[in-house]
Protein backbone atom coordinates (compact mmCIF):
# COMPACT_ATOMS: atom_id res chain seq x y z
CA UNK A 1 0.00 0.00 0.00
CA UNK A 2 1.59 3.12 -1.46
CA UNK A 3 1.97 6.11 1.90
CA UNK A 4 -0.15 9.31 1.04
CA UNK A 5 1.76 11.68 3.75
CA UNK A 6 3.12 11.82 6.99
CA UNK A 7 0.29 12.70 9.51
CA UNK A 8 2.19 13.65 12.45
CA UNK A 9 5.25 13.37 14.53
CA UNK A 10 5.91 12.40 18.07
CA UNK A 11 8.78 13.95 20.30
CA UNK A 12 10.65 13.02 23.08
CA UNK A 13 11.53 16.11 25.16
CA UNK A 14 12.75 16.89 28.99
CA UNK A 15 10.17 19.57 30.04
CA UNK A 16 6.05 19.16 29.15
CA UNK A 17 5.47 22.53 29.13
CA UNK A 18 7.85 24.15 27.84
CA UNK A 19 8.08 22.29 24.66
CA UNK A 20 4.52 22.80 23.98
CA UNK A 21 4.99 26.78 25.07
CA UNK A 22 7.33 27.14 22.14
CA UNK A 23 5.36 25.18 19.85
CA UNK A 24 2.28 26.77 20.30
CA UNK A 25 4.37 30.63 20.66
CA UNK A 26 6.87 30.27 17.72
CA UNK A 27 4.87 27.68 14.87
CA UNK A 28 1.23 28.55 16.33
CA UNK A 29 0.02 25.04 17.08
CA UNK A 30 -2.45 24.31 19.46
CA UNK A 31 -2.89 22.02 21.99
CA UNK A 32 -5.79 19.39 21.13
CA UNK A 33 -8.50 20.12 23.81
CA UNK A 34 -10.18 16.70 24.60
CA UNK A 35 -7.60 13.88 23.84
CA UNK A 36 -7.25 11.54 26.43
CA UNK A 37 -5.54 13.11 29.41
CA UNK A 38 -1.94 11.17 29.51
CA UNK A 39 0.77 12.24 32.26
CA UNK A 40 3.28 13.49 30.61
CA UNK A 41 2.27 13.75 26.92
CA UNK A 42 0.79 16.61 25.12
CA UNK A 43 -1.00 16.58 21.34
CA UNK A 44 -0.72 19.85 19.28
CA UNK A 45 -2.61 20.65 15.80
CA UNK A 46 -1.27 23.05 13.47
CA UNK A 47 -3.18 26.23 12.94
CA UNK A 48 -4.38 25.09 9.46
CA UNK A 49 -4.50 21.64 9.78
CA UNK A 50 -7.48 18.86 9.66
CA UNK A 51 -5.06 16.21 11.34
CA UNK A 52 -6.02 14.65 14.43
CA UNK A 53 -3.16 16.31 15.77
CA UNK A 54 0.41 16.94 13.95
CA UNK A 55 2.49 16.82 17.04
CA UNK A 56 2.23 14.64 20.05
CA UNK A 57 5.04 15.65 22.86
CA UNK A 58 5.97 13.12 25.58
CA UNK A 59 8.05 14.34 28.51
CA UNK A 60 11.18 12.19 29.73
CA UNK A 61 12.87 14.24 32.24
CA UNK A 62 15.19 16.56 32.68
CA UNK A 63 18.15 14.03 32.73
CA UNK A 64 17.79 13.26 29.51
CA UNK A 65 21.12 13.61 27.25
CA UNK A 66 20.71 15.24 24.49
CA UNK A 67 20.17 13.30 21.02
CA UNK A 68 23.33 11.62 18.95
CA UNK A 69 21.57 11.76 15.80
CA UNK A 70 23.59 12.90 13.19
CA UNK A 71 27.06 13.23 15.30
CA UNK A 72 27.25 10.11 17.15
CA UNK A 73 24.21 7.98 16.13
CA UNK A 74 21.89 7.75 13.65
CA UNK A 75 18.52 9.23 13.68
CA UNK A 76 16.01 11.82 12.49
CA UNK A 77 17.87 14.96 11.18
CA UNK A 78 14.50 17.07 11.39
CA UNK A 79 10.73 17.83 10.83
CA UNK A 80 9.62 20.04 7.68
CA UNK A 81 6.64 21.70 7.82
CA UNK A 82 5.15 24.35 4.98
CA UNK A 83 3.93 27.53 5.81
CA UNK A 84 1.43 28.98 3.20
CA UNK A 85 2.89 32.16 2.60
CA UNK A 86 6.00 34.19 2.26
CA UNK A 87 4.70 37.13 5.11
CA UNK A 88 4.37 33.21 7.18
CA UNK A 89 7.62 32.78 6.73
CA UNK A 90 8.27 36.49 8.11
CA UNK A 91 6.22 35.57 10.90
CA UNK A 92 7.98 32.36 11.72
CA UNK A 93 11.62 33.88 11.11
CA UNK A 94 10.90 36.68 13.87
CA UNK A 95 9.31 34.36 16.57
CA UNK A 96 12.61 32.14 16.09
CA UNK A 97 14.57 35.03 16.30
CA UNK A 98 13.12 36.72 19.23
CA UNK A 99 13.53 32.92 21.20
CA UNK A 100 17.26 32.68 20.29
CA UNK A 101 16.51 29.49 17.98
CA UNK A 102 16.98 29.83 14.80
CA UNK A 103 19.36 27.92 13.19
CA UNK A 104 19.96 28.74 9.73
CA UNK A 105 17.73 30.23 6.53
CA UNK A 106 18.52 28.66 3.06
CA UNK A 107 17.01 28.97 -0.46
CA UNK A 108 16.80 25.85 -1.96
CA UNK A 109 15.55 27.50 -4.86
CA UNK A 110 11.90 25.60 -5.52
CA UNK A 111 11.37 26.08 -1.61
CA UNK A 112 12.59 29.31 0.75
CA UNK A 113 13.70 27.29 4.20
CA UNK A 114 14.17 28.66 7.85
CA UNK A 115 15.57 26.05 10.35
CA UNK A 116 14.97 26.01 13.73
CA UNK A 117 15.44 24.05 17.52
CA UNK A 118 13.30 23.89 19.87
CA UNK A 119 14.39 23.91 23.57
CA UNK A 120 15.61 20.23 23.65
CA UNK A 121 17.70 20.94 20.48
CA UNK A 122 15.09 18.96 18.19
CA UNK A 123 15.81 20.34 14.46
CA UNK A 124 12.66 21.28 12.39
CA UNK A 125 12.33 23.20 9.04
CA UNK A 126 9.47 25.74 8.25
CA UNK A 127 9.01 26.50 4.28
CA UNK A 128 7.40 27.74 1.46
CA UNK A 129 7.36 26.36 -1.68
CA UNK A 130 7.47 28.30 -5.13
CA UNK A 131 3.60 27.70 -6.93
CA UNK A 132 4.19 25.31 -9.56
CA UNK A 133 2.96 27.85 -12.06
CA UNK A 134 5.32 30.76 -10.60
CA UNK A 135 8.77 28.23 -11.36
CA UNK A 136 10.33 28.88 -14.16
CA UNK A 137 13.32 27.15 -15.86
CA UNK A 138 16.31 29.51 -14.16
CA UNK A 139 14.28 28.54 -10.91
CA UNK A 140 14.63 24.78 -11.69
CA UNK A 141 18.03 24.44 -12.70
CA UNK A 142 18.92 25.62 -10.12
CA UNK A 143 17.33 23.31 -7.48
CA UNK A 144 20.70 21.43 -6.20
CA UNK A 145 22.10 24.65 -4.92
CA UNK A 146 22.11 26.02 -1.89
CA UNK A 147 21.90 29.80 -0.94
CA UNK A 148 21.81 31.95 1.73
CA UNK A 149 17.54 32.68 1.96
CA UNK A 150 16.89 36.68 0.97
CA UNK A 151 13.27 36.69 2.17
CA UNK A 152 12.89 40.46 1.01
CA UNK A 153 13.99 39.49 -2.34
CA UNK A 154 11.65 36.22 -2.41
CA UNK A 155 8.70 38.86 -1.38
CA UNK A 156 9.87 41.52 -4.31
CA UNK A 157 9.38 38.35 -6.63
CA UNK A 158 6.86 36.78 -5.32
CA UNK A 159 5.00 38.48 -3.12
CA UNK A 160 4.35 37.90 0.31
CA UNK A 161 0.89 36.63 0.29
CA UNK A 162 1.08 34.25 -2.68
CA UNK A 163 0.20 30.76 -1.91
CA UNK A 164 2.77 28.45 -2.33
CA UNK A 165 2.66 25.20 -3.55
CA UNK A 166 1.57 21.82 -1.78
CA UNK A 167 3.84 19.27 -0.92
CA UNK A 168 5.93 19.51 -3.89
CA UNK A 169 6.18 22.22 -7.11
CA UNK A 170 6.41 20.57 -10.00
CA UNK A 171 4.61 21.58 -13.34
CA UNK A 172 3.12 19.32 -15.40
CA UNK A 173 5.33 20.03 -18.67
CA UNK A 174 8.46 18.43 -16.40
Amino acid sequence: MPVRRLNHAVLFVRDLERSVGFYREVLGFAPIEGMAELTGAAFLRAPSSSNDHDLGLFQIGAQAGPSGAGRSTVGLYHLAWEVETLADLVEVQQRLQQRGALAGATDHSTTKALYGKDPDGIEFEVSWLVPADRLTPEILAARDKLLPLDLPREIERFGADTVGGLGISVPAHV
